[in-house]
């Protein structure tokens, strides 16, 4: 019961990280039509939520051993808050810089938090299988977050085209009530410690460097996170594009594009829900081994069938309200994906920190640094909408395809401690 309140905590900051990461996707479009730029500068949200890991996630790491998990969640959640608020102000003032700013501020937030959150979970499951299955059960909440914020932006913008930032002001309004939440909430808690904690950290990142599955799951773990993000933020663009022509006269491409994105998420959901009650019997790399073959089946029958092969989805259309509406199997296949994509953090984290003892939170850290690679890939994958039109939607994901073939790899093969490397 002692471990109860704080394992809560953790797992509703999880949430509160993926809550304000997937605003940013929807967000993309709204900027690209208020300011009148080409996908890849709509996609510089993603970037600047995502870069801001690369600039926090060393300092994170340190901050965590110097100020321990208590001091370092609450910084977070006022970066978070100041984050948003940002945000907000740009809605008001029309401008597409003072967004990028809270983007990467809101950024640093999201780092601070998973440098906290992942190690904490996995210490109070007591490592292994069982801090896996902790971890797992933390992104099952956190893939709700992401649903629902999806879900909630498609319903609030009557029009792509006509789209504002203003129009997701009563979701930035729920961040920074859940962010003032959580700031009492956490000051309120009586989260342990690490015993290791200290005022003087050491840079040197060496030792940790000699780990080889350590150093093969960063990767990982920079391929993973853009594989995430960019599979759904590239479908959500591709549905909801006039020039695709996906869907007949009378359909809101909107709704239905943020609806069939939003169940990419809520199968993330699915996934980790049945991941964290098998997480303790089936190991972390079993578990990553099948979900990356999956995915490459998936992704690369997305990439090959025509989008005119169309099948009928659950979602919402507009003032019809929800029902079954006509999308390209490709879109269906890609959001299947969600179900593999659903454990892939919580096993690459759990075999990478494996006996790293005392490094685990630099370790955490640069993790969290490496997190950029949901802010590059989605870029690349744009990039290349951008050069060949509509008809580079499908094969954008042939970058995709091979991530997590990379993933595939570190399962059966990197993921195997060899001593050092």
């Amino acid at each position: 019961m002692k471990k109860l309140l704080p394992i809560i905590v953790m797992i509703l900051l999880f949430g509160m990280i993926s809550f304000v990461t997937n605003l940013a996707s929807p967000m993309g479009d709204i900027l690209k039509n208020q300011f009148s730029i080409p996908n890849w500068q709509g996609t510089l949200g993603v970037f600047a939520n995502f870069i801001a890991y690369a600039i926090m996630g060393v300092p994170a790491g340190s901050l965590l051993q110097r100020r321990g998990y208590k001091r370092t969640a609450l910084i977070a959640v006022a970066v978070g808050f100041a984050g948003v608020g940002v945000q907000l102000l740009s809605g008001l003032a029309g401008s597409f810089g003072v967004y990028l700013c809270g983007a990467l501020i809101a950024g640093f937030s999201m780092c601070l938090l998973n440098t906290v959150v992942n190690p904490m979970l996995n210490r109070l499951g007591g490592g292994g299988n069982r801090g896996n299955q902790l971890i797992q059960f933390g992104g099952t909440f956190n893939s709700l977050c992401g649903t629902a914020v999806i879900v909630i932006t498609g319903l609030l913008i009557p029009s792509i085209v006509d789209a504002r930032i203003s129009d997701t002001f009563p979701l930035m309004y729920t961040a920074l009530a859940v962010f003032a939440l959580a700031f009492v909430v956490i000051l309120l808690t009586d989260i342990p410690e690490s015993r290791d904690v200290t005022r003087h950290v050491s840079t040197d990142f060496k030792g940790l460097f000699q780990f080889r599955h350590f150093v093969l799951g960063a990767i990982a773990i920079f391929i993973y996170v853009g594989v995430e993000v960019g599979t759904p933020n590239v479908l959500n663009k591709w549905l909801q594009n006039p020039e695709a022509h996906i869907f007949a006269d009378g359909v809101n491409a909107e709704a239905v594009a943020g609806s069939v994105t939003a169940f990419y998420w809520l199968l993330m959901l699915v996934g980790r829900l049945v991941g964290g009650l098998v997480g303790a019997k089936v190991s972390a790399r079993k578990m990553l081994a099948v979900v990356a073959s999956a995915a490459v089946v998936l992704v690369t029958l997305a990439i090959v069938i025509p989008a005119t092969t169309m099948v009928s989805f659950p979602g919402f259309n507009g003032a019809r309200g929800f029902g079954l509406n006509p999308v390209p199997l490709s879109a269906a296949l890609l959001v299947c994906v969600g179900l593999c994509t659903s454990v892939m953090w919580g096993g690459i984290f759990n075999l990478a920190v494996e006996g790293l003892g005392s490094y685990t939170e630099r370790a955490s850290g640069l993790f969290m640094a490496l997190v950029c690679g949901g802010g590059v890939l989605p870029l690349l994958m744009n990039g290349v909408v951008d050069i060949f039109g509509v008809a580079g939607y499908q094969p954008s994901y042939w970058i995709v395809v091979a991530g997590f073939a990379y993933i595939l790899f570190y399962a059966l093969v990197g993921s195997k401690p060899k001593g050092r490397a």
